[in-house]
């Protein structure tokens, strides 16, 4: 894996999101003397670490080696404030990888004119547990190489899927972007419906929390498709089958489902328009 990482780095945006990434960077091996940390308002977090791992902070483009990777992870409505700062840091052979919501790599290339290469991701907030899901969409520039770097990178926070096209990236937003918060309403509704059962409302949310946890522990552990988990706990005219009658109905889970993405796509495609 140390082979496809990068020796010199620059993150754009240490908060959140690119934090989580910096953690997984250095947990798989890179050096952290190559990563330069670009970040306004740094939390007190990120500079200790920045000090204990002998990583340069907001350092001067100029005192710099050429960075074969800039990672750009400010927030999206911040791109045009920053986009002249950050043309200083990148160079002819510099890979971009953008983690920007909604900045399409048509508005990338216009406000980073030195980039050749760049490559647009959509990573969810389960990287900050190393267990994201990104989808990814290279640019014409980028070479096989640069591609196999950002797998590496973008893959120490959880799995990759790269994207035969761009246009997808908002088919990503609204089915794993979006997916930890249903995710998040499905143990909300498991345990308001236990509450309407009679169990006490802190017992409820433990089980019902519990339950998606080891559920996808399992999912994590198992090569069997989610159908197949689904139909072994499943016993014929039994709790769960009767369950899953008003769950796989017509208008039961799965239109509502279409229903979500759907409408998390249409305003992914406004939001990028």
């Amino acid at each position: 894996m140390t082979s496809t990482l990068p020796k010199t780095l620059v993150l754009i945006g240490a908060g959140k999101m690119g934090g989580a990434m910096l953690e997984g960077w250095l947990r798989i091996g890179m050096d952290p003397a190559g990563i330069s940390l670009v970040d306004p308002k740094p939390s007190d977090e990120m500079v200790a670490l920045a000090a204990e791992k002998g990583m340069a902070l907001n350092p001067d483009p100029k005192t710099l080696a050429p960075a074969e990777v800039l990672v750009l992870a400010t927030k999206p409505q911040m791109l045009d404030t920053a986009a002249p700062a950050v043309q200083g840091f990148i160079h002819p052979q510099t890979l971009v990888i953008s983690v920007l919501a909604g900045k399409t790599l048509g508005d990338l290339a216009a406000r980073l004119p030195n980039a050749a290469a760049i490559i647009r991701a959509m990573p969810n907030l389960p990287a900050s547990v190393q267990r994201g899901a990104t989808g990814a969409a290279a640019g014409k520039g980028v070479s096989g190489a640069q591609k196999a770097m950002a797998d590496t990178l973008l893959g120490s926070v959880g799995i990759v899927e790269w994207l035969p096209d761009e246009s997808l990236v908002d088919c990503v937003t609204a089915v794993s972007g979006s997916g930890p918060a249903y995710v998040f309403h499905l143990v909300e509704c498991l345990a308001a419906a236990g509450v309407a059962a009679g169990l006490p409302a802190e017992t409820a949310e433990r089980l019902a929390r519990a339950t998606i946890i080891g559920a996808g522990e399992m999912l994590h552990q198992s090569s069997l498709p989610p159908a197949t988990l689904r139909q072994n706990v499943t016993s014929p005219g039994g709790t769960t089958a009767a369950a899953l009658e008003h769950l796989m109905a017509d208008n039961g889970m799965a239109l509502l489902m279409r229903r979500a993405v759907a409408a998390a796509k249409r305003r992914a495609e406004e939001l990028s328009g």
